[in-house]
């Protein structure tokens, strides 16, 4: 088979799947990951042990949305749906890049203006920076994100072949199962990649703050799963993508 028809395969594989999942879904997933990796870099508290980024508030949004995906679509949909919402962000990072680099003013300058000059310029430069995003955040969020996605979907697959009963529980177990190990995942990788090779990370603070996010991840997606989990009932029983399935069978 020539690459050429893999990818007009795929391609089409990716239409059939984005009419049948819900609308709602697909945007709520797209702005989780492009919020928290904007607000991942501010702070939420810091200290010699443990720090955690405001990214982490919105971080549990995403692999809820992928569990109930992944319930329902399957691993594979789950995968999908996940590298669009990369190719999404990498989009959004590149036009805030390049609209950070063009000569206008953000509103905090104007607060300053009249009785600072100088604290004026130095917050609109800081925006840019924030905004405009480094290189190596980026990329390592990517990275992080592609390959927690890949572990969260096969790990919450491979856990659901091995449960009889199709209740909270079974949703409970392999989603919060799936969903620790990935974000652990996705820290460790994170952190590794940019805070400690960019912002000097010792190797006791990326393995602490790799658990501690986790856990803080999970405990959010704990309290929001039962709606999650009523979600993708409700689209079992009304058929929601059944388009797509009997297209994989």
């Amino acid at each position: 088979m020539s690459l050429k028809t893999i990818l007009r395969r795929e391609l089409e594989d990716y239409k059939i799947l984005f009419r049948n999942i819900p609308s709602i879904v697909v945007a709520l997933f797209f702005l989780s990951v492009v919020a928290m990796n904007l607000l991942a870099n501010k702070e939420l508290f810091s200290t010699r042990w443990l720090a955690l980024d405001c990214g982490f508030t919105l971080s549990w949004i995403s692999f809820l949305l992928m569990d109930m995906v992944c319930k329902r679509f399957g691993a594979k949909a789950a995968m999908k749906l996940s590298i669009a919402a990369l190719v999404v962000n990498l989009c959004v990072c590149g036009l805030f890049y390049l609209l950070s680099l063009t000569p206008g003013h953000w509103g905090e300058y104007y607060s300053y203006l009249d009785s600072d000059p100088a604290s004026a310029q130095a917050a609109n430069q800081a925006l840019n920076r924030t905004v405009g995003g480094s290189w190596y955040v980026v990329l390592g969020s990517a990275l992080a994100m592609l390959v927690s996605s890949l572990v969260n979907s096969v790990s919450n697959h491979l856990i659901a072949k091995h449960l009889k009963h199709n209740n909270f529980g079974s949703f409970a177990l392999r989603s919060f199962s799936s969903t620790a190990l990935a974000q652990f995942v996705d820290n460790l990788i994170f952190a590794t990649v940019v805070s400690h090779v960019f912002f000097g990370w010792t190797w006791t603070q990326v393995i602490v703050c790799s658990l501690t996010g986790a856990l803080m991840e999970l405990l959010c997606e704990v309290v929001f799963s039962p709606l999650g989990y009523r979600m993708a009932r409700a689209w079992e029983e009304e058929k929601v993508g059944q388009d797509y399935l009997d297209k994989q069978i």
